[in-house]
């Protein structure tokens, strides 16, 4: 057990390695996207059910629920609460955005890396180029697979926000 988790880090230090640089910076930025989509999930699960009921009992709470004024509270009310489930999902979406830019970024570094090796050594030497092209393809496809669990995430977590804010508007009913 301990041989093989020895022989993963390895193979994972060596990948880190062969992506070069930006890799590093594509790797930091998904697992900074992906703590806050956990976050997210926590605050949808735990915090939003307190600040839900919190709402439910202001609203309850008021002897009047008919008047303009009483529609103006109750839109305030969803409207905070909704603040509080998109919280982040713009952030989020824009993280979501940049990883495949610094893919993109590895690869025009790697390139560059390629081209300066066919400068100084020709083209005839193949193992000296294959360090730039994988650190311009890992980065790529790392910054591809970021994008797309990312964009599966804040689908999800969108949708759900969305679905929670139209649950809370109908039970702050009229009635009364």
């Amino acid at each position: 057990m301990l041989v093989a988790l020895i022989e993963a880090s390895e193979q994972i230090l060596q990948f880190l390695e062969r992506g070069g640089d930006v890799l590093l910076l594509i790797l930091g930025v998904i697992f900074f996207m992906w703590l806050l989509i956990l976050e997210r999930l926590m605050y949808f699960t735990i915090g939003h059910r307190r600040v839900a009921d919190g709402v439910l009992a202001s609203w309850e709470a008021r002897g009047e629920r008919q008047s303009w004024v009483a529609h103006q509270v109750r839109q305030d009310l969803v409207s905070e609460a909704a603040m509080g489930l998109r919280q982040s999902l713009g952030l989020i979406k824009s993280l979501v955005a940049i990883c495949p830019l610094l893919g993109l970024l590895g690869t025009v570094t790697g390139m560059i890396e390629v081209f300066d090796v066919m400068a100084v050594m020709g083209t005839g030497s193949a193992r000296a180029m294959a360090s730039g092209i994988s650190k311009a393809t890992i980065p790529t496809m790392a910054g591809m697979v970021g994008a797309l669990t990312g964009v599966f995430a804040i689908t999800v977590l969108q949708r759900s926000a969305r679905l929670k804010t139209v649950r809370l508007e109908d039970q702050l009913t009229f009635d009364h």
